[in-house]
This record gives C-alpha cells, structure tokens and sequence, in this order.
C-alpha cells in the first residue's frame, strides 16, 4: 500500500486530468457573456489569469525541453552524457501535475480571500518584501524539508520518485510525489500571499515570481551547464546566490550535498555544499569537462515529409517517443513549421539529433536537413549530394567507423546507392554502408514459406534486383514490373541458366490481378492497388509508404529491426517505427558495425551476402518486426 499523499488524486485519469480546468475557464466563459457586478468579475479576471499562467508555465518548461535536446547546441555543456530513454519519458509523461494542483488551489484562495482579487499591476515595494520572503522564509523551508526528504523513511515513499529519474530534464523538476508539490505549494505560496497580505500585492508580483521560480528549477534540472563561470569570477558573492545545473546535478549524484532550493547560501550554512561544485562548474562552462567521444556508428537520415519533420525531440519529447503520425495541434504548426524548412534548405547544414548506447558504442543519428520532395527537383540534387559527402568526410575526419545513408540519402539516381562518394574518395577509413542487404532480407523473410509467386515494383531497382534474384533462386516466380526490357534482361541474365524462367517481365499492373503477395518499391496509387485480389499483403520498400487504400487487404510498415534488448538512452521513434525499432538500412549499419567489417556496402546489392547479414542480425539480438498476418504467431 502506498504511503500516505505519495500518490496524485488523478493519477489514474489519463488525459481526462485535465477535466479540473473546466470549473475554472466556465467561469470565466460564463462570467464574460453575461456581464455580472464587478466583484464577481474580479474573480474571473482572476481565473483568467490562472489559465494564462498555466499555459505559460507549460510553455516555459516545454521550451526548456526543447532547448536542453537540441543536441546540435547543447552535446559539448551535456553534464551527463546519458541518453534519456523510454521509461524516463514515461515515468515523467505527468509531469504537469503541479500545474494543475497549485492552479486549483490558488483559485480556492482567490475565492476565500477576496482581497486578492483587488491587486493592482503594479507595485514596486512588493518586489522588495516578496524578495524578503523569499530568502528569508521560502529557501530556509525548502532546505530543511528537503534535508528531511532524504531520510530513509521519506526518501524511500516519497523522495525516491524524483531521483529515479537517470538523466535530469526540465520535466523532471515537476516529477515528485504529492506531498513534495504540496509543500513546494507553500514555497511558493509564501512571498506571493504574505506580500499580498501586508497590501504590497500585485499581478506583476504573481506572474514574475512564478515564473521566474519555474525559470530557475529549470535551469537546474536541464543538464546543460549555461551559466559562464566567469560570472562568479568577476562577482565572487554569486556563488552562494544563484545555483547552476551542475551544482544541482551534483545533488543527484551526492545525495548528502547541495539541498538549497536556489541558494548554496543555505548549503554552506548547513555545512552541506559539495566541495566540487564549483572546480567542476568552472570545467564544465568552459565546454573542456566533456570530451567529445567519437561515435561507432553514425545513421545519416532525413526529413520525410512537412509534418514529420516535427516528429523530433527537440519539438515534443512526448510525441517523438511514440510512432510518428499526424496529430490535429501539428496542423496549425504546419505553416511556420514549412517556413523553418525553407530557411534550412539555404542555411543549415547536417546536425546532430539523437544517440544512443549499444554495449558500449556511440550511435548517432544525423539529418540532413531536407525534405523528401527536395529530393526530386533537379536543381537541387547536387546540393543534397555535398551536404552528403561533407557529413561522410566530417565523419572519416571524426574517426566514426560507419556510416549508414538512410533512403533517399542513397537514392540510385542521386549517388548510385553511396557509391558516387566511396568513388571520388577512395581513401576512406568510414565505412559507407547503405544497409539495403538487411533490407533486403528483413522483405524476403516476411515472405510467407510456400508464396510460389510474387509481384514486384519498382524491380529494377537495387532492392527490386536483390530481392527478383534471390526469390527465382527459391523457384519462386517474380512478375517484374519494369517498361524497360532492356533493364529487365540485364537482371534475368545475372540469375542462373536454371532459374532465369522464373522472372517475368510485365508491363500492366492487370497481370498481376491473380498474385496476393505484392512487393511495392515504387509508389503506386489507390487505382493501381485496385487490381490487387482481395486478401493481397502488400510489402514496401517505397518511401514515403503508400496509402492503406484497401480494406480488404493488409499492408506492411517499412522494413524494420528491433534494436537488441541492453540498447541504452533510446528515447525517441524513429518514423512510424515502433519503439525500438528502426529501419533496415539502420539496422544495417548496426550490424556492419558490430560485425566489424572493414568493406564498404555500396551500389548493387550482393545477393549471396543476403543470408549472411540475417544471420549476423539475429546473432546480435536485432529481431524482425512480423507485419505480415501470414507470419504472424499466438
């Protein structure tokens, strides 16, 4: 049984938490449309308030998130070098919890106490007295409570919920048990109320002491150190006034130190100030304290699409931690969301966005930062092509031992599947890999055992070639669609004498009306996947998917792998991927890193190499993701 107020009231409700708003903007609404005496609508003003506070307060806290994931600025002040993975976003999805609990309870108070619905806007002694309080009544109580908290019986039922947190975000500071928002309530509460009680009370006082207060616990929680040491240099008495990210981290480390609230004052007063705080802040400001540690293995992706594009951490932690799909407040974004884009294609170059740990590798997904129908205008392929080769250099320059090009970073018209850049730099040390041999094998072991024949686009491509050549070896029959004989005869050639009858050429999307197993490497549309029999299962390699236009019919995700089970700091999905997994040509690189192969995977496939990679896959405990019903098990 849980420990007395450990747990929220709402911990159960889901998103229907939210639900405690209500009372408080009907007022509001109600009091608006039918105009009531002034005292009455003093309170609404108040709960108006209220509700602008909240969605400030969120936004603070979400722009801080947003900030402290943006790898590409913040990775060299990084205090711990960690990963946030997805228990840790789970275990803090309801982090806005004291939102909704002080937003309650001010508004109780405002109605108990009507002299607070009468602040003026502004008043300058207030500021004065609310400092006061502050320092002299908010930090000592938080002190010594949260000395208190550390002991074993409160530390264990209470406490421990807020350290349980690996890597401390800004959403971490609002993960706490009840009682603790409780009693950081009354914090709080005391400079705002007292000063309101002497009659030095203003509007300005509430937003500019809340906020600030969110501000600064904030700041200790990101894990990015951002106060210059310089600063304690140059004003020595700044040390025991405002404390840093590392000083808090160190908190967490050290559990026996650095308890203040916001002033190390009260830590040296209480003989509990670690003595390192402030040799590691002066390391860590400087950008020295971390030294750049070279990643195994880098996954140069892209942008799919406008929306997708803000499927990333550094927009919504939350929603990048699920399998991207497009969500209705994505909708009004769309417009500045296409105007950043634009800006990217002329001024930003390849970044860093997410990594991970695997038995002690450094993997690092990189972007390149264009979208997916950049990729097919003429005028831009050669833009896209060096900001390819300038990451692949920057990499080999790095000491990164592969690199693996996500799919249209190795589209065949653009760069021949990698090989343009392992041509022009012969010398390479990064091993470039385009991971279509795990792709490959991830379609063709989804494919149900005793499917005599399939029907297959894009076919002569590098996938469609290494997926035709393998399956007629299986004396499985492959109707090629391809209006390209030549092309078509090219591959039937490179199939053994024996097996060559097994290709087929077809040029009408109607010959293959009698064929159920359909591997689509182009994109066709809704009328083209009308001929396909009911029943069909339709497996991709096409980016961006295409359409579930038939409901009598199944449809494949993309080829995946799910990463191995010790895979440590993941916390973001990659796509529509489930958590986990990722993508064949991700996964491919994974293996050839692991592996440790020396050779670059670039430009046609090897198809006898196809059974080797699967089984280098399964070896290191990547596991197929099944999206055919057929392979399906209880």
């Amino acid at each position: 049984m849980d420990a007395p107020l450990s747990s929220w009231p709402w911990e159960n409700f889901g998103v229907f938490k939210y639900v405690f708003y209500g009372p408080i903007v009907g007022k509001v609404l109600y009091e608006m449309m039918n105009q009531e005496e002034d005292s009455k609508l003093n309170l609404s003003w108040w709960c108006l308030n209220l509700i602008i506070l909240c969605v400030l307060r969120i936004s603070l806290h979400v722009v801080w998130s947003s900030y402290s994931n943006m790898l590409f600025l913040t990775r060299d002040r990084k205090i711990l070098q960690q990963g946030v993975d997805f228990n840790q976003i789970d275990k803090e999805w309801n982090w806005d919890n004291f939102i909704i609990l002080q937003t309650l309870v001010a508004s109780i108070v405002c109605y108990i106490f009507p002299f607070l619905q009468h602040l003026p806007i502004w008043n300058v002694k207030g500021l004065i007295v609310a400092l006061i309080l502050h320092v002299g009544v908010s930090e000592p109580l938080y002190y010594w409570f949260h000395k208190k908290f550390h002991g074993d019986y409160l530390f264990k039922n209470y406490h421990s919920l807020h350290h349980s947190s690996p890597v401390p975000t800004p959403l971490t500071a609002g993960n706490a048990s009840f009682m603790e928002h409780i009693i950081l309530m009354m914090v709080i509460g005391i400079p705002i109320f007292g000063t309101s009680m002497m009659g030095y009370g203003s509007t300005s006082l509430v937003y500019g002491y809340v906020l600030i207060f969110d501000y600064l616990r904030c700041l200790g929680h990101c894990n990015v150190e951002i106060v210059p040491h310089k600063w304690f240099e140059a004003f020595p008495f700044l040390k025991y006034v405002l404390y840093t990210p590392t000083y808090h981290n160190l908190h967490r480390t050290n559990k026996d130190t650095n308890f203040c609230l916001f002033m190390p004052l009260f830590d040296a007063l209480g003989n509990t100030l670690n003595t390192k705080s402030w040799t590691l802040h002066k390391t860590l400001s400087s950008g020295s304290g971390n030294e750049a540690r070279v990643p195994d293995f880098v996954f140069l992706a892209h942008m799919v699409d406008i929306s997708s594009a803000m499927h990333v951490p550094f927009v919504l932690r939350s929603t990048s931690s699920l399998p991207y799909t497009t969500r209705l407040f994505f909708i009004p974004c769309l417009p500045f969301t296409f105007i950043v884009v634009m800006v990217m294609w002329l001024r930003s170059k390849t970044f860093l966005l997410s990594f991970y740990n695997l038995r002690d590798r450094l993997h690092q997904t990189w972007v390149v930062p264009r979208c997916g129908f950049q990729y097919f205008l003429p005028f831009a392929t050669n833009g896209i092509n060096k900001l390819i080769e300038q990451s692949i250099l920057r990499a080999d320059k790095m000491g990164v031992k592969v690199i693996s090009l996500a799919a249209l970073n190795k589209n065949e018209s653009l760069n021949g599947g990698g090989k343009l850049f392992v041509d022009k730099h012969p010398n390479l040390r990064v091993r470039v890999v385009h991971g279509n041999t795990l792709t490959a094998a991830v379609i063709l072991n989804e494919i149900p055992q005793g499917v005599n024949e399939v029907f297959l686009t894009g076919a002569t491509s590098k996938l469609g070639r290494a997926i035709a050549l393998y399956l007629c070896q299986k004396k499985v029959r492959v109707l090629m669609l391809t209006i390209s004989t030549d092309r078509f005869l090219k591959i039937q050639k490179e199939a053994p004498l024996e097996y060559q009858s097994y290709l087929v050429q077809i040029t009408k999307y109607q010959a293959a009306q009698n064929c159920k197993t359909w591997i689509v490497g182009k994109w066709i549309t809704p009328r083209e996947q009308s001929w396909a029999p009911k029943g069909t299962h339709f497996h991709q390699f096409v980016v961006p998917p295409i359409l579930s236009f038939r409901r009598d019919c199944t449809y494949g995700e993309l080829a995946a792998m799910r990463l191995p089970e010790d895979v440590e700091g993941l916390g973001c999905c990659e796509y529509t991927m489930e958590r986990g997994v990722v993508h064949a040509c991700h996964a491919g690189g994974v293996v050839h890193s692991l592996e440790g192969w020396r050779h670059h995977e670039v430009g046609a496939i090897d198809v006898k190499r196809i059974d080797l990679v699967w089984e280098a896959a399964l070896k290191h405990g990547l596991k197929p993701v099944t999206t055919c019903p057929h392979n399906k098990t209880d």
